[in-house]
């Protein structure tokens, strides 16, 4: 697994020939990161005098924030998963009629998950970035940049993921699938975009105050 290995193994690993893992996973680890900067800046707050007004809801986001941690790095290697079945299914034997109708039929179903694995990830960052809102708005003001970082991850998570959903859409022929998942995709755009640029000025407006 690809959580398993360590920083440099998982580098070495995405910095070679293989196709995967590739951008789909590195969004999801992308979120991840956004998630624990998020809790970093809830276990900086909790417990300090000065924050004790917002105690409870900070032990609140910190909880929804290490759920979504565990949310992003299971998708780390759903994805690379993903896009193995669907090379798998370029595999499949196509010398008669029958076999090219399975095959092309297998194709699209594992194109279909992997598109919609990236899509989980955009979901989850869009609610997480709730959170790094609270975190900012709240949390320890040392911690600002935290949680301007927090932002940022999953701003990129979001719009890494994206890209990951649409290469899949564009080989899809269920225009349905695709309709429907192209209007999903450019509303949580839309909506990262609005809530990572609020968590920046928040957080920029702090260190410079």
């Amino acid at each position: 697994m690809l959580v398993e290995k360590s920083v440099i193994k998982f580098l070495d690993e995405l910095a070679s020939s293989s196709p995967a893992p590739g951008g789909g996973s590195v969004a999801a680890l992308s979120g991840s990161l956004g998630a624990a900067l998020t809790a970093m800046v809830c276990t900086l707050t909790i417990g300090k005098k000065k924050y004790a007004e917002h105690e409870i809801e900070m032990k609140n986001v910190l909880r929804q924030a290490e759920e979504k941690r565990k949310h992003f790095t299971a998708l780390i290697d759903r994805d690379t998963a993903a896009f193995s079945k669907v090379m798998e299914a370029y595999a499949l034997p196509k010398e008669t009629d029958t076999q090219k109708a399975l095959r092309t039929a297998a194709i699209q179903e594992a194109t279909k998950e992997a598109a919609l694995v990236p899509l989980e990830v955009m979901r989850h960052a869009i609610d997480t970035l709730a959170l790094a809102r609270i975190v900012a708005e709240k949390g320890n003001v040392n911690s600002s940049s935290d949680a301007g970082v927090s932002a940022l991850m999953l701003y990129a998570a979001g719009e890494s993921a994206a890209l990951n959903v649409q290469i899949n859409l564009s080989s899809i022929t269920d225009t349905e699938f695709v309709g429907w998942q192209s209007e999903e995709v450019a509303s949580l755009l839309r909506t990262s975009k609005a809530k990572a640029d609020e968590i920046l000025a928040i957080a920029r407006g702090k260190i410079v105050s």
